[in-house]
């Protein structure tokens, strides 16, 4: 397994924050979505959802932005 960080930037406008909420669009939910299904399209995952969790450096709340978001996964 090997560790994979990314670096990217965000409008918060329509989120909820980063955190993955229960009611409401969240980076981190969109993200994860997002990654799932490029490696599906790279045949890394077959039949199911991309299931690790990425974790982000930091946290923003609602309708916060981010110019430099740190996060990693693990694949």
């Amino acid at each position: 397994m090997h560790r994979y960080f990314i670096i990217f930037a965000y409008d918060g406008t329509a989120y909820h924050g980063w955190q993955i909420q229960p009611n409401g669009n969240s980076v981190q939910a969109e993200l994860q979505r997002a990654l799932s299904l490029v490696l599906r399209g790279l045949r890394y995952i077959r039949d199911c959802d991309f299931c690790q969790e990425i974790v982000g450096a930091g946290r923003t709340d609602t309708g916060v932005h981010a110019r430099e978001m740190v996060a990693h996964f693990d694949l």
